[in-house]
């Protein structure tokens, strides 16, 4: 069986839906017709026989009503039929005559006798005149309504169980009851008043040669209009499919290559409907993939690059001894010590940063004071800034902290202590001596209405520059200012403390100092305090 791709599917999906139409767009025409034809002939056959009208009309004026014809199928026979003379009781009336007739009767001369003429008498006991071969009205008819059309040259008997007489109240004189689908002619009294109407039931069926042709016709030019439509929408549906699906064979391709490796893969965007928007997805995961990898080759080369400073200083300190060079004594002992413990402070960073970038959710979620846990930083911390010359100024932290009650946020008391470690330790190591360090705390609000508690670290000269800052929470990235490895940063201290602070909802970030260093803010939600 051969590989049906999603182009093919789709085509031969919209393939079939468009057959299927096609058929039942035929079907319902042919039975539309088929039904339609039936009301159109009944409407002109109808049409074509006012004479039958006329002389319904004239029988009602005579009549003054139509109480003669309910239950008188016989007498209806006789008006229906084109040939025949109405009658009522074998013998022709005298008000069955027209009235200009009547007018022109000498007195005292019988009926039927019109101005003295014999054959007028003998009219009286002849039969009346057989019905013209075309069906039409008798020949003393045809002055009013025309010569018979094609369509009335039916037998009588075709036409005649169809007819039907219904008074103005719509009820049944005579003949057929109305049918859904029969024509109807209005018929009017000598005052214009509506009187009834004369109906005609629809043919059942096709019989006639002439209607078949006519139908034969008309179905013809509906399957060959359906079958243009249908090639047609064929290439219509073949064009939308290779249209519709030619992203979506981008997407796989580009999938592909992006498996392949192949990172640099991007694919075209058209328009702006969900294809376009996937494709777009699809773009800006293909560069997150590539930053993120760019980012672990950077990485990695940066863990050998760490890892081979110290490695390289050991491996020198040792062949110096193996060749003579440098006795192995007490202070040989203390600078190799001094590199092996950077390595183990390198790997325990490095553990450390990979840890908090997987942490989630603090692992102890209780209520901490944060501003107890940040005195206490700071109180292991003040004798090395003292000896290195720094000035600590916590003027605005001892303000809120000496309120009550204290803020309160939630997290891991262990990892936010931590935190304020390696903020303070990154201050002493890259400030110069003699200079300052300002630590203040306050709340604020968040844009959602959230209360927030802000710590800032302000510490003087040196700076950081204006197009590092946004990286240097990144793990082994060092300040051009900073890179002097007698400091002893691994790089991954602020690193490690965005992870916690992200875990713990909140934020870090990095910008000028007044002071003339770097000025770090945290922000952490603080939990609703009861007075």
């Amino acid at each position: 069986m051969p590989h049906l791709t999603l182009h093919r599917k789709a085509f031969i999906a919209l393939a079939a839906l468009l057959l299927a139409l096609l058929l039942i767009f035929a079907g319902f025409s042919r039975l539309g017709l088929q039904r339609g034809l039936g009301p159109y002939v009944a409407e002109i056959e109808l049409a074509r026989m006012g004479w039958l009208a006329e002389r319904l009309q004239a029988h009602h004026t005579q009549t003054g009503g139509w109480d003669t014809l309910r239950g008188q199928p016989r007498l209806w026979g006789q008006l229906s039929h084109p040939g025949a003379s109405p009658r009522r009781g074998g013998h022709q009336g005298m008000e069955d005559a027209p009235p200009s007739d009547r007018s022109r009767q000498p007195p005292g001369m019988p009926p039927g006798m019109a101005n003295g003429n014999p054959a007028s008498e003998r009219g009286m006991q002849q039969q009346p005149p057989p019905p013209p071969p075309d069906g039409g009205p008798p020949p003393g008819e045809r002055g009013t309504s025309g010569p018979p059309p094609p369509s009335a040259q039916r037998h009588p008997d075709d036409l005649f169980p169809r007819l039907g007489l219904v008074d103005a109240q719509q009820k049944l004189v005579a003949g057929t009851a109305p049918q859904p689908g029969s024509a109807r002619v209005a018929l009017t009294g000598a005052d214009g008043q509506a009187i009834g109407h004369l109906v005609l039931a629809p043919p059942q069926g096709v019989r006639s040669e002439a209607d078949q042709a006519f139908l034969a016709q008309h179905l013809g030019f509906v399957a060959w209009t359906g079958l243009a439509g249908l090639a047609l929408a064929l290439l219509l549906s073949g064009w939308l499919a290779r249209r519709w699906l030619a992203p979506v064979e981008a997407l796989a391709t580009g999938a592909r290559e992006i498996a392949q490796g192949h990172l640099h893969t991007r694919v075209p965007v058209h328009g702006n409907d969900e294809l376009a928007r996937l494709a777009r997805t699809f773009n800006t995961m293909a560069e997150q993939l590539s930053s993120i990898e760019s980012s672990r080759r950077q990485w990695l080369g940066d863990v050998a690059h760490e890892l081979r400073t110290p490695l390289a200083a050991m491996r020198a300190e040792i062949e110096a001894v193996q060749d003579g060079v440098r006795p192995f004594d007490d202070k040989t002992a203390l600078r190799l010590h001094r590199q092996v413990m950077r390595l183990i402070q390198l790997v325990g960073d490095l553990r450390a940063s990979l840890d908090a970038a997987g942490t989630s959710a603090p692992s102890a979620q209780v209520p901490v004071h944060p501003l107890a846990l940040l005195a206490e930083a700071l109180a292991s911390m003040r004798p090395r800034l003292a000896q290195a010359g720094i000035e600590v100024n916590t003027t605005g932290l001892e303000a809120l902290a000496a309120q009550a009650p204290a803020p309160l946020v939630r997290g891991d008391a262990q990892q936010l202590h931590q935190v304020f470690m390696n903020l303070l330790e990154n201050s002493l190591r890259y400030t110069d001596a003699g200079g300052q360090l300002r630590v203040t705390a306050g709340e604020t609000r968040a844009t959602d209405g959230a209360p927030l508690l802000r710590v800032q670290l302000d510490d003087s000269a040196p700076g950081v520059p204006a197009h590092e800052l946004p990286r240097i929470f990144e793990r082994l990235y060092r300040a051009e200012t900073s890179r002097n490895r007698d400091h002893g940063g691994s790089g991954l201290g602020l690193a490690i403390c965005r992870a916690i602070v992200l875990a713990h909802g909140g934020t870090l970030a990095a910008e000028a100092s007044p002071l003339g260093g770097l000025r770090v803010t945290l922000q952490l939600p603080l939990l609703d305090n009861p007075s």
